[in-house]
């Protein structure tokens, strides 16, 4: 500290607000890295399958999925396509979707296990302005989930009617 007074000479301080980008702002170039990963845990396996009505016992049983091929319960895969798309959220559409239009080629190659981290990754694999909806464009993204050791566990190509920057509201 010194005996001089404080010069503050910053101005008047703006509001940042936190959100995805608009869709001239979707870099086809770029590779979208979602951090932190989401370790999967066994509570989170056992409240979304019960949530979700799914009594599949090799997600809930321990006994028996010791017997199957994997000798152990997997986490659901839902919840790993749900926590792949949920990571993208703040990055990418946080305020700049306007709807989700539908997911394609969803695959899980390799299990989740309780104790994996899920580590989402997503490329703008096309993108468009919409011919029906002036103000909006037509993205389609493709989504990577890796546990990890770097092992893809989960992809999915989802299509998102995203926000331009001059028509948002």
């Amino acid at each position: 500290m010194t005996d001089e007074a404080d010069d503050d000479t910053r101005g008047a301080v703006r509001d940042v607000v936190q959100r995805g980008l608009y869709y001239e702002e979707l870099d086809l170039d770029a590779r979208y890295l979602h951090r932190p990963g989401r370790t999967m845990t066994e509570a989170d396996n056992v409240l979304f399958s019960t949530l979700t009505m799914n009594p599949q016992a090799l997600h809930l049983d321990a006994a028996w999925s010791s017997t199957q091929p994997f000798g152990a319960r997997l986490v659901n895969s839902m919840m790993t396509l749900a926590v792949l798309v949920g990571s993208s959220v703040a990055q990418l559409t946080q305020g700049t979707i306007v709807a989700n239009l539908g997911f394609t080629d969803v695959r899980f190659p390799h299990p989740v296990l309780h104790g994996d981290t899920l580590y989402a990754e997503t490329v703008v694999a096309a993108k468009r302005l919409s011919a029906s909806r002036p103000g909006q464009g037509v993205v389609t993204l493709a989504h990577t989930g890796r546990n990890q050791d770097g092992v893809v566990v989960a992809e999915a190509t989802r299509t998102v009617l995203f926000w331009c920057r001059d028509a948002a509201p």
